[in-house]
């Protein structure tokens, strides 16, 4: 009994801790099982921070190479430093919407000159640049002449702007080919300013006095006279009101009439025009030159209540004018001009527009014009042109009488240096006579010295 009892404890004992003997051993195998991760999660750890550390030294290593190949190559050889361009330097500085410049140069020329038929008086223009007109006729020969001026110094004022969507500019030109009164040189050579150019431009229109759109001062040959081809240039500066669409351009420009009396005289200036002189221009620019033609339509008008004269006529020119290329750097220049009744618009009237008839009305007179000029550049820096200049009247001798010009011409030669940019020294000989209706002629023969400086 005692025995059974024994056993019976035991059994009991067994029975009451057996659960807790389950709930220890699944403790334990989760905490094996937990360890196990975190030994494999540190594991994979040390495997990612061994590889790390193998790329970095692989790196490093690389790094290394690449610094002693930097270290044993040569040294590459400093940029040449880049020069200082006065080709692209700004020009002009603002005020407001626009771009305002100012330039010009300074021209000084010794003349020494022998007229065949008498020197002209001191003061005439002919003493400063080629007059056609002006050239002596019928004196006496007298001893060479030298004069020295400054007076076609020039400056020009500019601007350029977008105003309101239209592109606006303006310029104002001024020299100083003007003597005061009865100037002369015995004191001071004195000069008055002159307006040559002063114009605003709106788009396509222009509203000024600027050059008459019946000329092409681009064909104008290098001279060292103020105008050079004379005789045969058109020539004239005026008020406008002048359109351009492309190569074409249409103009209404200031009229003007100049008249021979009937049997000769004076020039009369007649100022009675009512309608505006008409000019159209049509250029053509190639690669091998440029080519321009141009048109002329004006009223010739004179009135003398005192004379009881009252007339008018038709006035009409065509010109034809081009440069062009020869070589690299030379160029060849023409321009050929007629029409009637267009005299001031030629060699600075050398002939007039008209002359009176018996009856009081006017008869437009016939000219022909032109000049022909071929540049050359000897060297860089060293250039010379030779020009032909002619004109040719057609006049009525029983109108106009035998003291009317009838025909004129020169020839120049010059040779220009230039040793720095924009500063010219030259020399040109030249070589101009006329002639009158009655046969008498005179010749001017010319040397001239200059030094000009542009700004």
């Amino acid at each position: 009994m005692g025995r059974y009892r024994l056993l019976g404890g035991a059994a009991a004992a067994a029975l009451l801790f057996a659960p807790g003997a389950v709930l220890a051993q699944d403790a334990n195998a989760a905490l094996e099982a937990r360890i196990a991760q975190l030994e494999a999660e540190l594991n994979s750890l040390k495997s990612e921070v061994a590889a790390a550390r193998s790329q970095q030294t692989a790196q490093s290593q690389a790094m290394a190479q690449d610094i002693i190949r930097l270290e044993t190559r040569p040294a590459a050889a400093s940029p040449a430093p880049t020069p200082v361009s006065t080709a692209t330097r700004e020009e002009g500085f603002r005020i407001g919407d626009h771009t305002v410049k100012f330039g010009g140069f300074i021209k000084a020329d010794a003349m020494v000159s022998s007229y065949s038929d008498g020197d002209p008086a001191n003061g005439d223009l002919l003493r400063d640049y080629h007059v056609p007109g002006s050239i002596p006729v019928g004196g006496a020969s007298e001893d060479t002449a030298t004069d020295f001026n400054a007076r076609q110094t020039r400056f020009w004022l500019t601007t350029d702007g977008l105003v309101g969507g239209r592109k606006i500019g303006t310029r104002l030109e001024m020299d100083f080919e003007s003597l005061p009164g009865a100037g002369d040189q015995r004191v001071t050579s004195a000069s008055n300013l002159a307006l040559r150019r002063a114009f605003v431009t709106i788009d396509n229109w222009l509203i000024g006095q600027e050059w008459t759109n019946f000329q092409n001062t681009a064909v104008l040959p290098e001279s060292a006279d103020f105008v050079g081809a004379a005789e045969g240039t058109v020539f004239a500066r005026q008020v406008q009101v002048r359109y351009t669409r492309g190569p074409f351009s249409i103009a209404v420009e200031n009229p003007e009439t100049t008249v021979t009396p009937f049997g000769g005289g004076a020039r009369i200036i007649a100022d009675d025009n009512s309608l505006p002189d008409l000019t159209a221009r049509y250029a053509l620019s190639r690669p091998w030159g440029d080519v321009q033609f141009a048109g002329l339509l004006r009223q010739l008008k004179y009135q003398n209540p005192a004379t009881n004269i009252d007339g008018t006529a038709t006035g009409w020119g065509l010109s034809a004018s081009a440069k062009i290329k020869v070589g690299a750097q030379d160029d060849l220049r023409f321009m050929l001009s007629g029409g009637e009744g267009v005299g001031r618009y030629l060699g600075l009237n050398f002939s007039n527009d008209a002359v009176v008839d018996a009856s009081g009305e006017l008869d437009a007179i016939g000219v022909i014009a032109g000049f022909a000029a071929y540049r050359h550049v000897w060297t860089p820096g060293w250039r010379s042109s030779l020009i032909w200049s002619a004109q040719k009247v057609d006049n009525d001798v029983l109108l106009t009488g035998t003291g009317a010009n009838r025909s004129a011409q020169s020839l120049h030669a010059n040779l220009i240096w230039s040793p720095v940019t924009a500063f010219d020294l030259g020399a040109e000989l030249m070589f101009a006579d006329r002639k009158l209706e009655s046969g008498l002629d005179g010749d001017m023969t010319r040397l001239i010295l200059f030094a000009k400086y542009g700004f």
